[in-house]
């Protein structure tokens, strides 16, 4: 669904990422992990096309620079990590922002429009905050009005930039089941950055770490969350147990200076 080929940004005078290359399959999650600095977030930016860079990138079989915008946005949805939400939009009107790529210029939402945004909602447990004000929502509620948006847009591929950033536990783990649930129903294509490894390695198929601009591994959970790679790219010590499934759990370990 999404091929990146030797993709460098640089960004002033710092070269964010250089020569990365990245595969996800149609319907797989795969999930970017890196210390602070990797250059997780400019890579997603890179393949919505919101960053200058070098390299190529495709998107379901077509090179994304041949595409406009609005193509692109029929392709790949995107959530930011720190989205604009304005305070007094309500959740529908911010939801169906989602269906711009559909809407001609100039132009006004159609029936439709309306109708796959409600039904969005609705599976997102929104429906009774319709007419609520964004600004009054819980930060738990926020994330789900952005994946919302998102969803409108009706693509078949979901880019999450830390989807759970200043989320409580049960709210991360309500968002990520949620996205799971949808990626599976709908066979959505799904690439997030995390920052919390457990979770990157409990949800995601694939993982891509990423450390001063390069890609150093990629593989199943357990393959990249060892103790080795992520004591030599986050300068931790830790140790990796297995969890459910065997997937891989990441746990701090005390006296590590």
């Amino acid at each position: 669904m999404i091929e990146v080929s030797a993709l460098s940004v640089r960004l002033g005078e710092r070269e964010v990422l250089t020569g990365v290359d990245l595969s996800v399959r149609r319907g797989e999650w795969l999930a970017i992990i890196g210390p602070n600095g990797a250059g997780k977030s400019t890579l997603l930016k890179a393949v919505m096309g919101l960053v200058r860079h070098r390299g190529t990138v495709v998107v379901d079989g077509r090179a994304a620079a041949t595409l406009r915008p609005r193509d692109r946005a029929r392709l790949v949805a995107y959530a930011p990590q720190a989205p604009s939400l304005p305070p007094d939009m309500t959740v529908l009107d911010y939801a169906l922002l989602g269906r711009t790529p559909y809407i001609p210029y100039l132009g006004r939402e159609s029936r439709r429009d309306r109708e796959v945004t409600a039904s969005v909602l609705e599976r997102l447990d929104l429906t009774g905050f319709a007419a609520r004000r964004v600004g009054e929502l819980s930060g738990g509620e926020r994330q789900r009005v952005v994946l919302a948006r998102a969803l409108a847009q009706e693509a078949p591929a979901l880019l999450l930039d830390e989807p759970t950033t200043a989320l409580d536990l049960g709210h991360q783990q309500q968002v990520l089941e949620l996205v799971d649930r949808l990626r599976v129903a709908d066979g959505l294509t799904v690439v997030t950055t995390l920052h919390d490894l457990t979770l990157a390695g409990q949800y995601a198929d694939r993982l891509l770490l990423l450390a001063d601009g390069h890609a150093v591994a990629t593989g199943p959970p357990a393959q990249v969350l060892t103790g080795k790679l992520v004591g030599e790219h986050f300068d931790a010590r830790v140790e990796i147990t297995p969890g459910p499934g065997g997937r891989p759990v990441v746990h701090l370990l005390r006296g590590a200076t």
